[in-house]
């Protein structure tokens, strides 16, 4: 492109590049009193280039008026006709000012939205591309088209006009395709319109802005997708924007991994083991990028050396959850498929996987490979011996699933690290509450009973001191959660006692004091979470909110069991279990009665409760006999 050397040319390549220096640079160190000190600044020279390139028009047309000046800057706010009327094509006169003073405009659209002035931001944009918009896709215009559309429709996407900046982006998208399949050659950057001759930017680097500036069209697109809830189209432009970012080397290395994790998060929604397991490995590698975690010792010394520890271990530990989060849903998904209509592992149904599954998983997974791989030949390797660490398949045995199961417990361990009981309780009660539900579904396909109790008994024993101290004044959700699953826990103890017990002829002392210790630890804490949701004046409510009202109807029920399997050899604490039992039982079934909309909440106990309603009236009559003969 065909350059003016003129002193008053040169001053305004200079102001343009002060310009850009002031928005990008120095306005990081405006003070907070003063934000936009930079940015007005920056308008300001804006402002005169424009004025200076209306000047240099009148002079290169032979106006005779050479000594017109720009009486208003106020003119910029609005008023401009389009200079494309009469030729747009290469680097004709009327298409190259055309583009300059669009490119002014644009970079005063920018500047105004970043000092929230988003009505006349908009309006410097439509100028921008009122000013280009009759030309055809050029090398010269292209960049510039992309460019505005992309802030126009970050700008419609922040008033909630979701449409509206998608179509912008849109055309965005379409017009960068539509110039790669007709020319592909390095395009003109904003800059290259405001460079004296020789000082160009090189092919590489405009190559390099071209596609950054895609880049940002997919990533906008991502969140548009998103925000209209078409989740998998989001999915694939979050990816792809991702892919590039790494390609080009336009990332910064922690918030790349972060956005990486959490995309693995959707795509475990989807049980897409593969897509997640390679997001997370990629996640992991590129965080190192950022650097080593400074020593405690060192973040004592330095503040920054402080802040950088703070930052690194916060978005690691961030990371392992996700990573925690993977394991723990390829483990449940796979026991899903294995369980029978108890609950149990289906044998069968296992051997019958066994056989079929792996080769139709490996076939998918080959088909799917090559579209999803991340990374650069310095990374590549290292996410690749990363994913080898742990499967994407769905484990069908004990052994396969130990494996992930041990992943995510070491996983366990590295989100402690930062998310520490002091200071983060919530996220350290979730990492503990993770923590046991890979225990649970690990225990699921252990068929040694002891062991899987004692599997349980792990869960006790990490939630049941949190439970203890925690102050449900404050922490009432979380409490109640804990108490449940305490609850619950302790249950299944019980279930696998009962089922080593019925194996053995008669039952000693000990199993059956160790039988009772599990049953009343159990109504424990069902009672604890049933009181919960007691008011202050002690009163059940007649009506359970939606979210209670399975939990608390569940817990009835199970407390009613576990009062009717408490061993006694005395008739008068048999009676008075019993009693209880028939009791809680009773709640269950009136309660449903009187909201009849409750009953498709708990079928199953529901229709349990009616049937141990009517026998347990005989079993307590035939005790009550017994009594009184001996009486």
């Amino acid at each position: 492109m065909a350059a003016h050397q003129s002193s008053e040319w040169r001053s305004v390549c200079e102001k343009f590049r002060l310009a850009q220096e002031l928005s990008e640079i120095e306005s990081r160190k405006d003070p907070e009193n003063n934000p936009f000190r930079s940015k007005y600044k920056a308008r300001d020279l804006l402002k005169e280039i424009h004025c200076s390139l209306k000047k240099i028009e009148i002079e290169e047309e032979g106006e005779a008026d050479n000594e017109a000046d720009c009486e208003s800057r106020q003119m910029l706010d609005g008023e401009l006709g389009s200079e494309c009327g009469k030729s747009c094509s290469g680097d004709s006169p009327a298409g190259l000012r055309a583009a300059r003073l669009a490119v002014v405009q644009y970079c005063l659209g920018v500047n105004h939205i970043e000092t929230e002035e988003l009505s006349a931001g908009e309006q410097h944009l439509m100028n921008c591309l009122k000013l280009i918009d009759k030309c055809t896709t050029t090398r010269e215009n292209v960049s510039l088209f992309i460019q505005a559309r992309n802030q126009l429709g970050i700008l419609w996407a922040g008033r909630d006009e979701i449409e509206k900046a998608q179509g912008f982006l849109e055309i965005a998208e379409s017009m960068y395709l539509l110039y790669m399949r007709e020319d592909g050659q390095p395009p003109l950057d904003l800059e290259d319109f405001f460079v004296l001759e020789g000082e160009e930017l090189s092919q590489q680097e405009k190559i390099r802005r071209f596609e950054m500036a895609y880049t940002h069209t997919l990533y906008y697109l991502a969140q548009v997708y998103k925000n209209l809830q078409q989740y998998e189209k989001a999915g694939q432009y979050c990816h792809s924007t991702l892919q590039r970012q790494l390609e080009y080397k336009q990332f910064v290395p922690l918030e790349w991994a972060i956005n990486a994790a959490t995309l693995s998060q959707y795509y475990i929604t989807k049980t897409r083991y593969m897509e997640a397991r390679h997001c997370l490995a990629a996640a992991s590698v590129i965080a190192t990028l950022a650097g080593e975690i400074p020593s405690e010792a060192a973040a004592k010394e330095s503040d920054a050396e402080c802040e950088k520890r703070e930052e690194l271990l916060q978005k690691r530990s961030e990371i392992a959850r996700c990573w925690i989060k993977y394991c723990l849903n390829l483990m449940q998904d796979a026991k899903k498929l294995l369980e029978d209509n108890i609950g149990e592992l289906d044998l069968d149904r296992q051997e019958e996987l066994k056989r079929a599954h792996r080769n139709v998983e490996e076939e998918k997974e080959k088909g799917r490979k090559s579209a999803i791989l991340f990374g650069s030949s310095d990374t590549f390797d290292s996410i690749c011996s990363l994913e080898e660490k742990v499967s994407s398949m769905l484990p069908l045995d004990f052994e396969e699933a130990r494996s992930i199961f041990l992943v995510g417990q070491s996983y366990v361990a590295q989100a402690k690290e930062y998310f520490a009981m002091d200071g983060h309780v919530t996220d350290h009660i979730e990492i503990l509450q993770d923590h046991s539900a890979l225990f649970k579904v690990l225990a699921f396909f252990e068929q040694d009973l002891e062991r899987r109790c004692k599997m349980h008994k792990r869960r006790v024993d990490m939630l049941e001191p949190i439970c203890k101290d925690l102050n449900a004044q404050y922490y009432l959700l979380i409490c109640r959660q804990l108490q449940f699953e305490l609850a619950e826990t302790y249950y299944e103890m019980m279930d696998l006692k009962l089922a080593v017990a019925d194996r053995q002829d008669q039952p000693d002392v000990h199993t059956i004091k160790k039988f009772n210790n599990l049953c009343s630890s159990s109504m424990k804490y069902y009672q604890m979470f049933l009181d919960s949701i007691r008011s202050p004046e002690g009163k059940f409510p007649e009506k359970l909110e939606d979210d209670l009202l399975r939990p608390a109807l569940v817990a009835r029920f199970r407390v009613a069991r576990l009062q009717s399997k408490l061993i006694s050899s005395n008739l008068d604490t048999q009676l008075e279990n019993l009693s209880n039992s028939l009791e809680s039982y009773n709640f269950v079934v009136q309660y449903c009665e009187e909201n009849p909309e409750a009953k498709k909440a708990v079928e199953t106990e529901l229709e349990l409760s009616i049937e141990m309603v009517s026998l347990l009236p005989l079993k307590i009559n035939r005790i009550r006999s017994k009594i009184a003969s001996c009486n």
